[in-house]
């Protein structure tokens, strides 16, 4: 039989504008969002970083991630529980005919999993903004991609153990947001404060309206993200688009409440940061969990991400320069956690995972299991491409080149000149 025949055009062509949603999600939705909170120094900094990242990683991935994260050929020897295989390099063997899950071409599955490869390393820029050489920026993003995004990638989705022992992550909780979040913490350890930063008292944005932009660029992404991760243009991924579209509202609305009660006055700043802590904490379960789930995690994320932003970093005095560990990583475990007790069989379907709300504590035993695992191995993969990094090219800039800008001193330009 004609496999053309099998194509199914309503999911190729949603998967289509579901990879240009999540490539928005990147550019410019965090280089908007990250270059408006950074200095007007170095708001330069920030997009051409996120501009590298897609050029970069796009290569990486179809030359050899695919395969790392996909490829079965490692399966018989035994090893496909750690890592995929070399038999789809350079995309071989893939042509316009061969089809993927969802009946659409495999050719429109690598991109859209290429998305998901490009954003990740991206969130992590907000946690040494303003203070790394552009060098060092792109060695250290090139092992992470190769040694910490592809495996856990292909462990979580590609057929690796975390995948065989039941996790869920419907859309990237462990792979983009844990991975992320944790790894920008120990970054932000790791190269240390800017020179001019004092605990509890952040470093005001440059441009609140590119914070604005930014944040709603990554909520009409985040329905690509999230509602094309099923790879089908059905009942699931209308779900998906629902609880997604709800836990955002109610985690904005929960953020501004906080910040009016705390600060005395609901600022634009806040309910982004908020909205994008919604967005964050939905993603691994919004294949799994309805309406109340969606409005529970939308409401207990932005509470704790607050609290991590507000008090423990000032507490332990930690330069996340844009809260990438305070949003991403704590709104990626609590929203990988918070699957397993809001997993519903109304939304999965009969032989789909039920979490601990309705008595199946076996699934939220699997959540913690893939969180902690998911956290050490960001944290210790994080560690030793940084001391490589450094080692190699270098990463923190001169005391200097920060004072006075990344902008001018590692790109030559001045994103206002007069």
């Amino acid at each position: 039989m004609d496999t053309m025949t099998l194509l199914d055009t309503g999911n190729t062509a949603w998967m289509i504008v579901s990879t240009i949603l999540v490539l928005l999600m990147t550019i410019p939705g965090i280089a908007l969002f990250y270059g408006g909170l950074v200095r007007q120094k170095n708001v330069l900094s920030i997009l051409m970083q996120c501009l590298l990242i897609v050029g970069v990683v796009s290569i990486l991935w179809v030359a050899f991630g695919y395969s790392l994260v996909f490829g079965t050929g490692l399966a018989e020897s035994g090893w496909g529980w750690l890592v995929g295989g070399l038999d789809k390099v350079m995309l071989r063997g893939i042509t316009p005919d061969t089809l993927s899950a969802g009946n659409i071409p495999e050719l429109v599955f690598v991109l859209f999993q290429c998305m998901f490869a490009i954003i990740t390393p991206a969130l992590i820029l907000g946690a040494f903004a303003e203070r790394v050489k552009f060098s060092g920026f792109l060695v250290f993003t090139v092992l992470w991609v190769i040694l910490a995004y592809i495996p856990m990638a292909h462990w979580v989705w590609g057929g690796g153990f975390l995948q065989e022992m039941g996790a869920i992550d419907f859309a990237g909780g462990t792979v983009v947001h844990i991975n992320a979040g944790i790894s920008a913490l120990m970054m932000a350890l790791l190269v240390g404060r800017r020179n001019d930063y004092k605990p509890g008292h952040a470093l005001l944005p440059h441009n609140i309206t590119f914070v604005f932009m930014g944040t709603a660029f990554l909520w009409l992404g985040w329905f690509g993200f999230n509602a094309g991760s099923g790879l089908q243009a059905d009942g699931i991924a209308a779900n998906a688009f629902l609880v997604t579209h709800l836990a955002t509202c109610v985690a904005a609305l929960t953020w501004m409440a906080i910040d009016w009660i705390h600060h005395k006055k609901p600022t634009t700043v806040g309910v982004c940061t908020g909205a994008v802590s919604g967005l964050v904490a939905i993603t691994p379960a919004a294949g799994t969990v309805d309406l109340l789930g969606a409005f529970c995690i939308g409401l207990i994320t932005p509470v704790v991400c607050f609290y991590m932003v507000a008090v423990i970093k000032p507490r332990f005095r930690y330069d996340d320069a844009l809260d990438a560990f305070g949003v991403h990583g704590i709104g990626g475990i609590i929203g990988s956690i918070l699957t397993g007790v809001f997993a519903t069989r109304f939304i999965s379907g009969e032989e789909g995972p039920q979490g601990a709300l309705y008595g199946d504590w076996h699934q939220l035993w699997v959540q913690v299991v893939a969180t902690v695992i998911s956290i050490a191995f960001s944290a210790a993969m994080t560690w030793v491409l940084f001391k490589l990094t450094d080692r190699l090219v270098g990463i923190r800039v001169d005391k200097r080149v920060e004072e006075e800008g990344l902008d001018i001193y590692e790109h030559g330009e001045s994103a206002y000149n007069r």
